[in-house]
C-alpha cells in the first residue's frame, strides 16, 4: 500500500542580506523532512521557494505555493516584514504558516504556528539580566523595520520603570554597513551597553567596525561597552569574523553548545547533513521542530487537514534539541526555554544562565509587562555545565 502524500511548502531564502541566517533554517526544516522521511508512515514531501532576500517575492511565492501546488503548509519566512505580508493570503486560504524565528510578538493568527521564540521568552530574559549585571543605559542599534522597533520600545519601558534610559536609538536600512556615525555617537555617549536589533549584513558589519574603534582607543569592548542581542547565532559568528566574534551577549531558546542526548543527536545529524554549514542556529533548531511538530499533528490527524491540525496540535510535544516543545492552544504560540550565552572566538557561545522549565508564550506582555514586572532578581554570571 502506498504512502500517503503531503505537499508541504519551504520558504526560506537561500541568499541576500540575511541568508546566513535563513538558509541555517532551510538546513534544519530540510534535517527533520529527512528524518521524517525514515521513519514516517506517510510522505511529506517539501516544495521548495526561495525569495532570495526579495521582500516583494514572499507574497508571490506564497500565492504560488497555496495555489498552483495546492500545499496547506508552509514552513518559512525570517523577517517580520515579510511575514506580515503573507499572513492575509494563509488566512483567505485557511492554510498553516509555520514560522520558525524569534519575533517582537504582540500578534496572533488561527493560520500562523509560531514555533519561535516569543518576547517574554528571548527579550525579558535579556532586560532581567542586564539589569541584574550590566546597567540601566543603554544604545540601541537596529535594521529599519518592525522587529527592532518594538524590541527598542519594550526595552526602552522596562529600563524606564527600573530608573534607567535608551541614551538613542539608530536605524539603518537592511542591508546597510556604514556605521561610522552612530559609533562615533556610542562612544560619546558610553552606555552600559549596546542593544543590537541589526540583522544580516548589517549586523556583522557592525560588530566588526565597533570592535576596531574600540580597540583603536584602547576600549576593551566586551567588558567595557558589551553588546547584547535577542537574534545573534552560531552561523552569524562566523560572518563575524574570529578577531570580533567573542564576548557578546546572546538571548536564546537554543544554543548548538546545549548538553542533552537530544541536541548531542541534533548537532550530529545537522554537521553530518550539512558539512560546510556553520552550527546549527536557533532558527535552524525552531525550523526542524516546526516540521517534527507538523508532522506529529499530520500523524494525530490522519490527514493534513487545516482545522483538525488546528485541534490537534494543543496535545502534542516533542523532545526538542532545546528540550520539550509543545504549542499554547489559545495562542499558537510555543512553550520554549530561555538562555543567555555569551559568544566566544571558538564560534559558540558558553550559556550563562538557562530557565528551569519551559517557559508559556505570553505574546502580548499579558503577565510580563515590562512596566512593571521586571523582577530584576536574575542571578549573577554563572555557566551552566
Amino acid at each position: 500500500m502506498a504512502k500517503a502524500l503531503y505537499k508541504i511548502g519551504v520558504l526560506f531564502s537561500h541568499s541576500g542580506p540575511y541568508g546566513v541566517v535563513s538558509r541555517s533554517m532551510f538546513n534544519g526544516a530540510m534535517l527533520a523532512f529527512d528524518e521524517i522521511a525514515e521513519a514516517c508512515p506517510f510522505q511529506l514531501t517539501p516544495v521548495i521557494a526561495d525569495p532570495a532576500g526579495s521582500f516583494e517575492r514572499y507574497a508571490s511565492l506564497s500565492l504560488e505555493l497555496l495555489g498552483k501546488h495546492g500545499v496547506r503548509h508552509v514552513v518559512g519566512c525570517y523577517t517580520s516584514s515579510s511575514r506580515k505580508d503573507v499572513i492575509p493570503l494563509f488566512e483567505k486560504s485557511d492554510a498553516l504558516l509555520w514560522y520558525p524565528s524569534h519575533y517582537e510578538g504582540f500578534e496572533t493568527s488561527s493560520n500562523v504556528v509560531y514555533t519561535g521564540a516569543a518576547p517574554n521568552q528571548h527579550i525579558i530574559p535579556l532586560i532581567e539580566f542586564l539589569l541584574a549585571n550590566l546597567g540601566k543605559r543603554a544604545f540601541c542599534v537596529g535594521s529599519n523595520y518592525i522587529w527592532a522597533w518594538e524590541n527598542n520600545r519594550i526595552l526602552r519601558e522596562a529600563l524606564s520603570a527600573a530608573g534607567g534610559r535608551v541614551l538613542s536609538e539608530r536605524y539603518t536600512a537592511v542591508g546597510d554597513t556604514d556605521f561610522s556615525k552612530t559609533i562615533a555617537a556610542i562612544l560619546e555617549e558610553k552606555p552600559d551597553f549596546v542593544f543590537n536589533t541589526l540583522i544580516g549584513t548589517s549586523a556583522y558589519r557592525f560588530f566588526q567596525a565597533f570592535r576596531a574603534a574600540c580597540q583603536e582607543r584602547g576600549i576593551d569592548q566586551p567588558s567595557e561597552i558589551p553588546v547584547v542581542s535577542c537574534s545573534l547565532s552560531e552561523p552569524e559568528l562566523a560572518e563575524i569574523g574570529r578577531h570580533a566574534m567573542d564576548g557578546h551577549i546572546s538571548s536564546s531558546v537554543y544554543f548548538s553548545s546545549i548538553k542533552s542526548p537530544a541536541n548531542s543527536r541534533f548537532a550530529a545529524a545537522y554537521r553530518a547533513r550539512w558539512p560546510n554549514s556553520a552550527a546549527a542556529s536557533a532558527d535552524a533548531e525552531a525550523s526542524y521542530v516546526a516540521v517534527k511538530l507538523l508532522a506529529a499533528a499530520i500523524a494525530a490527524a490522519g490527514s493534513d487537514d487545516v482545522d483538525t491540525i488546528r485541534k490537534a496540535l494543543p496535545a502534542l510535544a516533542v523532545d526538542a534539541p532545546q528540550g520539550k516543545v509543545s504549542i499554547d492552544g489559545a495562542t499558537n504560540h510555543a512553550y520554549l526555554t530561555p538562555r543567555i550565552g555569551r559568544s566566544t572566538a571558538s564560534g559558540q557561545f558558553d550559556i550563562l544562565w538557562e530557565a528551569d522549565d519551559p517557559v508559556q508564550p505570553d505574546p502580548y506582555l499579558v503577565k510580563t509587562t515590562p512596566r512593571y514586572a521586571i523582577r530584576n532578581s536574575m542571578p549573577k554570571l554563572r555557566v551552566i555545565k
